[in-house]
């Protein structure tokens, strides 16, 4: 028996309908699109402040808080890079 030379029953194609979406951005309530300066200014104040405060417990702590930061910043601007 030859497989090859066998014909295949016709069946018509099932195919999937997809419907676009609209080009125009949704808005999401959870991303944070425009920050203020008093906010960045925070943050960053914020994180040097709990920085200093495990330094002074530990070195060893504050430097792997340091590098799992510096780590972090990199990761991140590489996914968004990409």
């Amino acid at each position: 028996m030859n497989l090859l030379a066998q014909e295949l029953p016709e069946k018509s194609p099932s195919r999937i309908q997809e419907t676009s979406q609209p080009t125009t951005t949704q808005k999401d309530p959870l991303i944070a699109k425009g920050l203020q300066t008093e906010q960045y200014i925070g943050v960053v104040t914020l994180a040097i402040a709990i920085t200093a405060a495990v330094g002074v417990i530990s070195r060893r702590v504050e430097y792997a808080i340091i590098v799992a930061f510096v780590l972090s910043v990199v990761l991140i601007a590489l996914f968004l890079w990409l």
